[in-house]
Parts: C-alpha cells; structure tokens; sequence
C-alpha cells in the first residue's frame, strides 16, 4: 500500500498554536469543550495515520464520500463508509486510512476539554455509525464549517471562540441524536408507545406487566431499554409524570390536594404528599404557594 500522511488537493487543515490552547483551557466557557485540530481531506488517495502511542485528544471523523478504515492496537478494523461517523478515544493506539480504489473524502476534529470524555461517552468507540440521511449531513456539515471559518479567520477572538465551543457541542449532541435515532430506532420506538400509554393512564394506575402487555416486550427488556433512554426505571418514569401533572393542577385549578390526588389514582392522599415532596423538594401546599411566572 501506498502511504500518504498529508497534502490532497483542495483539503483544508487548521491546527491551533499552543498559545491558543492555553487561551481555550483557561477560559471558563471554553475549558468544557474545544476543537484543537481540524480539517478536510477530499477523495485523499493513499491517506494514512498510524499513532502507535494514541492521541492526547478525541478523534471525530465522518466519511462523506468513498471508504476507508481505522483499526485499534488489538487488531480490531471497522469500515468506513459514505455518510458514515466514528470516533477514537484519546490515547488509545490506532492506524487509519483510507481504501485505495475508492479513497474517503473525511471532515474531521480533535477535542480536549473537561467535559470531552464525557461527550465522547455517549458513544460507542471504535463503532461505526452509518446510513445518515442527506438532510443529516448538511446539518453535520454546516456546523463543521462554522467552526472550521470561525477557528481560521477569528480565532484571535475570545468571542468567536466561545462561539465554537458551544457550536461543537451542538454538533456533537446533533450526532448523538442521529446515532440513536439511526441504531435504536426499535427500541425507541417501544420506549415511545409506553410512555404515550402512561400519559393516557395518568388519572388510573398502572402495572409494570401491564405496560409491557400493552408494548409486547417483557417486564426485563423494557425495564431495560426504559432506563437506558430515560434514566428511570417505567414504574418510576410514571409516577413522576403523575406528580408533572400534579403540578399543573396545583397551578392552574383550585382542586384540594385531597381532590388531585384522587383525581390522579392516589387512594393515599398522604402517599401522595410524601411522593409528591420526594420528586419535587416541597410538599404540594408549599408548591402551589410558591410565585411562578
């Protein structure tokens, strides 16, 4: 194979001097999350990097167009595609590079920050997301190309570096969102038929065998996937819209408690309180005494 580190035609790079990473890592909104590197490589034959020692920062890449790969220390390889994404974790040993009869044309970044692992974790590593709808990608290109401007022309600009810390952040939730929507579109799907029936049955009660009768997954998977979308167990997830609706009665009616909470399948209204002060921070007389608005 045919090496080639760097230097295709039409690409573009942007790599920010040292002073300037200081700068980012010093500045309270900025230190989170913030881009150190940049670039484009278009239909870049013969493309290939190989950091035996890893990387002191994330690796962002998403292939636009044609195909190439990235293989980690352990010898595992994962293929990339047309509309394609993935990422490397920082300091992990890897090669990539990109297929010779059908080079990639790559956007890529690298990430530092305090909060950069923590974004990255939302991912997979070394999996590679794939299928982006076109809409998608313009949206995923337009804000490269944001940050990419504002990193090359005004980057002397406390400002506009501010500016792309907050738009790689957007960019970055913009992806977890298509990655999700892309890989867990079934189990999403289950997670939004059970929530649409707690809605419905918020002045009932409800089971935890009976929610899984009326999605059709068992008990075990949907408490499973229930908790990997929302962070709450279905059975607690209800009885927290439960007390959402709770709220707005207290606020906009002059219904007792007595009568929400019957009103809600409480039989308890004393259980009721005690929920409600649990999940809220105040009892429910203490809420609706409270000034809003």
């Amino acid at each position: 194979m045919n090496k080639k580190a760097d230097g295709f035609e039409g690409e573009k790079l942007y790599v920010l001097p040292p002073y300037m990473l200081d700068k980012l890592n010093m500045n309270p909104l900025t230190k989170n999350l913030y881009i150190t590197d940049i670039g484009c490589f278009s239909h870049a034959r013969h493309h290939f990097r190989e950091r035996m020692h890893g990387c002191d920062s994330h690796i962002f890449i998403y292939c636009a167009s044609g195909k190439g790969w990235i293989r980690t220390k352990d010898g595992l390889t994962i293929d990339m595609t047309e509309r394609s994404f993935a990422y490397i974790p920082r300091d992990m040993p890897h090669a990539y590079g990109a297929d010779d009869g059908d080079p990639w044309t790559i956007y890529w970044f690298h990430l530092k920050g305090d909060q950069a692992d923590d974004f990255m974790a939302l991912f997979e590593p070394f999996k590679t997301y794939i299928s982006m709808a076109a809409s998608d990608e313009v949206k995923l290109l337009e804000l490269f190309h944001q940050c990419y401007d504002l990193l090359l022309n005004k980057s002397y600009s406390i400002i506009h570096l501010v500016q792309v810390s907050q738009t790689v952040r957007y960019l970055l939730s913009f992806v977890v969102s298509v990655a999700f929507r892309k890989e867990d579109s079934t189990y999403q799907s289950h997670v939004d038929k059970a929530t649409r029936y707690m809605s419905e049955q918020l002045e009932s009660t409800l089971s935890l065998e009976e929610l899984s009768r009326h999605v059709q997954v068992s008990k075990q998977h949907l408490n499973l996937i229930f908790k990997q979308s929302t962070g709450y167990s279905p059975v607690d997830y209800y009885l927290r819209m439960k007390i959402q609706r709770a709220s707005q009665l207290l606020d906009l009616t002059n219904a007792s408690i007595k009568e929400i909470s019957i009103q809600l399948g409480f039989r308890d209204p004393y259980y009721f309180s005690r929920l409600f002060k649990k999940i809220m921070g105040c009892s429910p007389l203490e809420y609706r005494n409270n000034l809003k608005g």
